[in-house]
Parts: C-alpha cells; sequence; structure tokens
C-alpha cells in the first residue's frame, strides 16, 4: 500500500481497449482473482470477471434519493456508469468471515484458524476516486493502527488496483465537495480516463506504482494525444462541475456539535425506517458483530465475523438493554459518525462523498440535504 501512494505519476498514455484486456489477461496469468463491475438484477454489482465483454457495456445509470435505473447509452462506452450498491468492502472487507472452528476430541478441542490463511491476490477494475479514499480510510483504520484486521491486512496487501476516472457524476455524488473527485490522485497501480476522439473510443491511462508500470511493459504505448489530454481533462472539468449534491465541509464537525439536541432530529426519525441501508451500502463503514454458534451435539463450534449496522436495535445493546432505542438516536449517530466524531477519532470525515447511501434508501433521505438544514439550524 505504501509503494501505491508514493509512486510518482508518470506520463499519461493511450490505450485501446484490445491492450485493456491484455493487461488482464496477464493479471490472470500473474495468478490474480479479477472483481469488476457487471449487471446483475438490474443493478451494477462487483462480481469475479475476466473478460471486458461482462463490463456493462454501453450502459448508463440514473440515480436521485431512493432511484435508481438502468439504461442504454448511444456509444460503446465501457465506464459510463458510476457507483452502485455495492462497494469494494465486498471483496476486501466481506459481510461474513469465519475466524475459527473446532472440534470436539477425545482430549479436548481441535482449533482450526486456517480460514484466514492463503487468501488470494486480486485486482479490481473500474475503482472510482471515492471508492480510492474509502480504501485509504480501511487501510489506515483496518491495517495502519494499533489492532489490525489480519484478513484485510492480507488481502489488501497484493490488492493491484485499476482506477477510472468519472467523466459523468451520478444524481446523487457529491465527490467535488469532499476533495475526493472526479479525478483520482493516489492510492491507484494504473488510472484510466474513458474519452472518445475522432469517433474513436481511447483510454487515457496514468501510472501510479511500479506494479503499474510493469503490466504496461510490452504493449508499446504511445504519449496521450494533446487531443485525448484535453478531451479527458474538459470531461473531468465538467464533471466536477455538474455533481447532483453538495456539501459544504467549513468547520461541519463543529456546527454538527453545536446541533446536537436541535428538535429537527426527531423530524428526520419520522421518516427513516431504520433499515440500515446506508450502512450496508457505505464504502467506509466497517461495524461488525461476532457470533458463536455450535452444532446440536456439542462436538464442534464455530466463530464467525458479520456486518452490524449501528441502526439496529441491538447494536447499542449493553447488559440491561439497548441504549439507543429510538430511530432518533440512531440516526443521529450514523450521520454525526460520519461527518464528525470520525474526524475525532480518525482524523478525517466518514463520507467519501458516493451518494450510495441516498440512492439506495427507501425514503430518499439525503445526507447533505440533513446536514445543511441542520447546520444552518445552529446559526
Amino acid at each position: 500500500m505504501t509503494e501505491i501512494q508514493k509512486y510518482p505519476m508518470k506520463e499519461r498514455l493511450s490505450l485501446d481497449k484490445g491492450q485493456l484486456q491484455t493487461i488482464l489477461d496477464r493479471l490472470a496469468e500473474q495468478k490474480y482473482t479479477l472483481f469488476g463491475p457487471t449487471i446483475r438484477e438490474n443493478a451494477v454489482t462487483y462480481n469475479q470477471i475476466s473478460s471486458l465483454d461482462q463490463l456493462p457495456v454501453g450502459w448508463t445509470d440514473e440515480q436521485d434519493g431512493g432511484r435508481y435505473r438502468l439504461k442504454k447509452t448511444t456509444q460503446p462506452t465501457l465506464f459510463e456508469y458510476v457507483v452502485g450498491p455495492q462497494s469494494w468492502k465486498k471483496v476486501l472487507f466481506p459481510a461474513l468471515v469465519k475466524l475459527w472452528s473446532a472440534k470436539k476430541t477425545e482430549r479436548g478441542f481441535e482449533v482450526d484458524a486456517s480460514s484466514n490463511n492463503g487468501t488470494p491476490k486480486i485486482a479490481l477494475l473500474c475503482v472510482r476516486p471515492c471508492e480510492l479514499k474509502a480504501l485509504a480510510i480501511h487501510d489506515q483504520i483496518l491495517a495502519g493502527g494499533d489492532y489490525v484486521d489480519p484478513y484485510y491486512q492480507s488481502i489488501r496487501r497484493d490488492a493491484f488496483i485499476i482506477a477510472v476516472n468519472c467523466v459523468r457524476p451520478g444524481g446523487t455524488c457529491f465527490c467535488a465537495s469532499l476533495g475526493t473527485g472526479p479525478r483520482a490522485s493516489a492510492g491507484f497501480d494504473l488510472a484510466l480516463t474513458e474519452v472518445f476522439v475522432d469517433g474513436k473510443q481511447r483510454l487515457v491511462v496514468e501510472i501510479g506504482s511500479a506494479r503499474g508500470q510493469q503490466a504496461l511493459e510490452a504493449l508499446g504505448l504511445q504519449p496521450a494525444t494533446d487531443a485525448e489530454l484535453a478531451a479527458a481533462n474538459q470531461a473531468l472539468e465538467r464533471a466536477a462541475d455538474s455533481m447532483g449534491r453538495q456539501l459544504d465541509t467549513d468547520r461541519l464537525k463543529e456546527r454538527l456539535y453545536a446541533v446536537f439536541d436541535d428538535p429537527y432530529w426527531d423530524e428526520i426519525a419520522e421518516r427513516c425506517l431504520t433499515c440500515g441501508n446506508c450502512t450496508m451500502v457505505c464504502p467506509t463503514c466497517f461495524c461488525m458483530n461476532i457470533q458463536d454458534s455450535t452444532n446440536l451435539t456439542g462436538s464442534t463450534a464455530e466463530r464467525v465475523r458479520c456486518w452490524d449496522s449501528c441502526f439496529s436495535s441491538s447494536f447499542s445493546y449493553i447488559h440491561g438493554g439497548s441504549i439507543r432505542m429510538s430511530g432518533y438516536a440512531r440516526y443521529r449517530q450514523w450521520l454525526m459518525h460520519k461527518l464528525a466524531y470520525w474526524q475525532d477519532q480518525f482524523g478525517v470525515l466518514g463520507c467519501v462523498g458516493c451518494g450510495r447511501c441516498i440512492t439506495w434508501c427507501p425514503v430518499g433521505i439525503d445526507i447533505t440535504k440533513e446536514a445543511t438544514v441542520l447546520t444552518k439550524q445552529g446559526q
């Protein structure tokens, strides 16, 4: 991870679709398991792939509060869509991980913790800039602190990252407000920008690591032309200027602390279903639970780690009961953690501006709107 972040950026090169497939083939030859975007159940989701043909070629999306739709484009674009309901924590921080299992023997118990060993090398295609920031946050918390998650660290260490810059933001995106997009600046091995110049589809590629440079060797790539660079820069500038949402982060933590007991939290709670969708789709949420189970005879036992959500009433259970029984308390905890407490804990916002929580909220609650209304209440 250090190598990716510190390796100096190289010149931008010009790549075509066939050459990108060659890169994927080389990664497969090096025993990488490749994951990328696909269409399943009418949404863009992240799954194991081997070919660019498995991508949502020629598809884009429409997103708004509580609304997500796919539609066809007029060109065979590879990356016209933005983020869907899944984030890369699906791969790096899975929803369910077996920590260990045990079986009863004549002398006691035998414990098997082998499920944490032998994690595969993975390559991720189409990591958006906001998701790169989410990965950096998880690197800091799960692999860089006093308490390291060995599963995350083992699979993240060798992950090959192919980022894709966003030339068209989604309707709920607000990464430009947070400085997390639409252009990737660090945390990738290769970064792609899809452009059309004189009717030809090209990929402007930027190298972010030594591994990224090695992946391009022997392809005979030429520097991107002035026209390709201009098209890429103009597309990214348009994307930054056409975000679906905005969030003012100036002194945001302090302004939210000032309205901790504001009655407007009750108004939000009347709409919130406390379903936890926002935490499930969030790329930075990492709350978990540990569950133990045994079989009916008591001869085997198992411990697993699974995702949890601060919107469940049991999440805040302490001996004698839960301390956040109301929707008021649970929504406030979530928003305050994302935008205020996280800064106290880790020195950064817990939000990367991807807009998933807005799109996938069944009733369309908008974190940018609610934070804006709340902070204005305290002025």
